[in-house]
Parts: structure tokens; C-alpha cells; sequence
């Protein structure tokens, strides 16, 4: 039978890692899908310095993305470069000729998937996106036809391993959190610029994504509500563990009769939560459904080799449905068409929540803060201190019930004005509904 034919661009970690298991396991899919899936071109910047494996002799290799996209036999482009402006030139020439797309690339799909997938349509062509969520675990192929039947109404997830990496390991040693990322950075789980990763953007556009999979609507990622972990400390573990929960910066959907809430935060998981032993650069997926009720997702978020098995794996599904004529046996986005929308703020979301104050000591700081939060109709729930010698930065915390977090909100705003705080205060939600 006729091989189906790809070229790939880009041949960073996960081009490299798509590329090794693309060759090396040539048989055993071409096995499985009853033809083979050749690979015909390669493409990168800096192709004399890569690792290639050997025989690739009659592989056509080059610099220049376009004899990729236009070569005659070639009918699967993959782009692996990532970013949001030459990947989606090299998308919208590849689907320009009619040919499959298969794509990592989580920014530019999270911004402009849903109109890529509808030129894609038109043209007669495929998408395929698994890779861009959650490295090595098939979360698309879960939300998009596993679990398809069911009502879903609610997502919690760890979606970004050098985060997780960060924030487990300073729970571990009690390290700083500039010496953990340090550490990340020197064992390539975080890029020389961390921002997208520690800030949260990276696992906001993975949200974005996974919202329009569950629920038919496409979520600016701009307009999710974001907060990053650097304000995360050892001391901050410390109480977590006093009050038997543990820090990890958590992705949330939820549904509601008028809307969506989405963010991507820290916030604190009882111990005994599922989410809450999801450590390393592992990634951790928990999905509500009305009728199917929990399922868990669980596996390696990033890395060359798992992040490639997701890329092959769309390579695989592709050549099949280039092999049957049909660009739409699914949707890449689990919908036929998505509804544009806006997130409802998380204002009249109700949690108990977790606040770490920094001041200088002196009597009276309690019943300050009390009156503040009291003000706001917001009710203590308990005080900790740990020791610790710094008198002019000492850190404490306070937990309250349950309230709604406009309120809470407006407590932080209230205690910006208080002389005795170092910094302001940080304020994390208490998940207590994922045990």
C-alpha cells in the first residue's frame, strides 16, 4: 500500500523525541496502521548540530521551513518550533496546499485553534493537537471521544511540570524559591526565561484548550484569571502541612447555569486529595462528569520522549483518516463548532481560604486583622505561627471559612494600609471538594 508521508519542523526536545520514536518504531506501526508512514523531510535553523539517527540518508533535510510544506509527496506537515507567528505561517501554508497539520503547539492553538480547525474543514485537511496538553498523558483523545457521552461539569488539573517541580521540590527541602529554579533551569525543566511557565501563562493556555474540549466554548486565555508562584516560600509549606494540605498551582473549570469560572492558581490541596501526590514534572488531570461522575488522569507532562509519543500518535490517527478520505471523523476541539465566550468572575466563588502575613511584630496585629476580615463578614477559622527569630519579618498565617472571594478580595485591599505588613498578604484558596 501507499505510504502517507511527513515532514517535520523543528527539532528542539519534543521534535527530536517525535523523530526517534517516528523511526525507531517504524514496524511495529506500520503494524498497526497496515501501511507505512514515512518520514520524507526534516527542518531546522540549526540541523548540523542535532543528533539525528542514523540511515536518514534519503531523508530530505533543510533549513528552510517552506520546501517542507511544499513538497510535492509530503502529506502530514508537523510543526514543532512553537510560538504564536512563523508556526502559524507554516500552519496556514501547509493547509493552504491541502495538507494535515499536526501541531505541540499549546500558545498558538489555545489563541487561534478553533479558526485554524475551521480553514482546515474547508480545505479538505486534518488537524491534530493532542501534544499540546499535559506531555505524554491523552487527555484530548479522553475529552474529545473517551468520556464524550457524559455531561462534564468540572476540571482540576496540574498541567504545568516545571511549576510542579518547583513547588514540590522546595516542599521536600525546604529550599528557596529562586535556588529550586535555579536548580530547574540548570536541569532544562525551565527555559532561561521562566516567566510563562512560574507566571502560570503556559498552564493558561492548556486550560484554554481543555475548556473548549469539555464545553464547546473558546476562552481567551488573556481573560482567564492567572496568578503565578513565586510568592510561594518553605514557611508557606510548613503551615500547609500543619493544616494537612500541600501547595500546587491548580488549573479549574467549572461549570455553571450561566457560564464558565476558569483560573490558574496556587492554592492548597488537603493531603489527601488525589491531586495532592501529583509531584515532579508529573502532570495530574481530574475530570467530574454528571454521569460518569470522577475520572483521573495521571503521567509525564513534558519531556521529549512523552510529549513525541502524543506527537506520533496524532501522526498515526491523521494518516488513518487521510487513508479513510474523512477530515472529520472528530473535531479536534470535541465540538463542531465553539461558541465564542467570556468567563464569569470568580467574585460569588466561595472557599475557605489561606492568608500569610509578613510584618513587624508588635501587639495588636491580630486584632487589627481580625477587624479588617471581620469588616468584610469573613470568619476566622485559625491562627499559626511558626518560630522564627525575625521579628522585624515574621510570618504568620490565618485561615477563614468559607466566604465568597469578592469579600475576601476586598480584605486583602483593606489590609494594604495597615504599617505594620512587609509585603501584602498572600491569599490562597483551600480546595476541600477533590478528597
Amino acid at each position: 500500500m501507499e505510504p502517507v508521508n511527513v515532514g517535520i519542523i523543528g527539532l528542539g526536545n519534543v521534535g527530536l523525541g517525535a523523530l526517534e520514536i517516528l523511526w525507531d518504531n517504524w514496524e511495529q506501526n506500520t503494524r498497526k496502521l497496515g501501511f507505512p508512514l514515512w518520514l520524507r523531510a526534516i527542518c531546522s535553523r540549526t540541523l548540523d548540530n542535532k543528533p539525528l539517527p542514523s540511515g536518514m540518508e534519503r531523508v530530505l533535510r533543510t533549513t528552510d521551513w517552506r520546501e517542507v510544506v511544499e513538497h510535492p509527496e509530503i502529506d502530514i506537515v508537523c510543526e514543532l518550533v512553537g510560538g504564536t507567528t512563523v508556526a502559524r505561517e507554516m500552519i496556514d501554508a501547509a493547509i493552504a496546499r491541502c495538507k494535515s497539520v499536526v501541531t505541540a503547539n499549546k500558545e498558538l492553538m489555545a489563541l487561534h485553534g478553533p479558526e485554524i480547525w475551521k480553514r482546515a474543514a474547508e480545505a479538505n485537511v486534518n488537524l491534530a493537537m493532542e501534544a499540546s496538553v499535559a506531555g505524554g498523558i491523552p487527555i484530548h483523545t479522553v475529552l474529545r471521544e473517551g468520556i464524550s457521552g457524559d455531561r462534564l461539569n468540572a476540571l482540576f488539573g496540574i498541567l504545568n511540570g516545571t511549576s510542579n517541580f518547583i513547588l514540590t521540590e522546595i516542599e521536600k527541602r525546604g529550599a528557596d524559591f529562586g535556588d529550586v529554579l535555579a536548580e530547574a533551569q540548570r536541569l532544562g525543566y525551565a527555559e532561561a526565561n521562566p516567566t510563562a511557565d512560574i507566571d502560570g501563562y503556559d498552564a493558561r493556555s492548556k486550560l484554554a484548550i481543555l475548556a473548549a474540549l469539555m464545553f464547546g466554548q473558546s476562552v481567551a486565555p488573556s481573560a482567564i484569571y492567572t496568578e503565578g508562584i513565586r510568592r510561594i516560600t518553605p514557611f508557606d509549606f510548613e503551615y500547609a502541612r500543619q493544616l494537612g494540605y500541600t501547595i500546587r498551582l491548580l488549573c479549574a473549570a467549572r461549570r455553571h447555569d450561566d457560564g464558565l469560572q476558569l483560573s490558574v492558581r496556587p492554592a492548597l490541596l488537603a493531603k489527601s486529595a488525589i491531586l495532592a501526590g501529583v509531584s515532579g514534572a508529573y502532570n495530574g488531570i481530574w475530570v467530574r462528569g454528571d454521569y460518569g461522575q470522577d475520572t483521573f488522569y495521571y503521567g509525564r507532562g513534558a519531556g521529549p520522549r512523552p510529549t513525541g509519543v502524543a506527537v506520533v500518535s496524532d501522526l498515526m490517527r491523521v494518516a488513518r483518516e487521510i487513508r479513510a478520505g474523512s477530515h472529520d471523523r472528530v473535531s479536534p476541539f470535541a465540538h463542531a463548532e465553539l461558541r465564542a465566550v467570556a468567563p464569569l468572575p470568580l467574585d460569588d466563588q466561595r472557599s475557605a481560604y489561606y492568608l500569610r502575613f509578613r510584618v513587624k511584630d508588635r501587639p495588636g496585629i491580630i486584632a487589627a486583622l481580625s477587624q479588617t476580615l471581620a469588616a468584610k463578614g469573613i470568619s476566622l477559622d485559625a491562627v499559626l505561627q511558626v518560630p522564627c527569630d525575625t521579628k522585624d519579618n515574621l510570618p504568620f498565617v490565618i485561615t477563614v471559612e468559607p466566604t465568597e472571594e469578592r469579600a475576601l478580595r476586598d480584605a486583602v485591599a483593606a489590609m494594604a494600609n495597615l504599617d505594620f505588613l512587609v509585603e501584602p498578604p498572600l491569599a490562597l484558596p483551600m480546595e476541600r471538594g477533590l478528597s
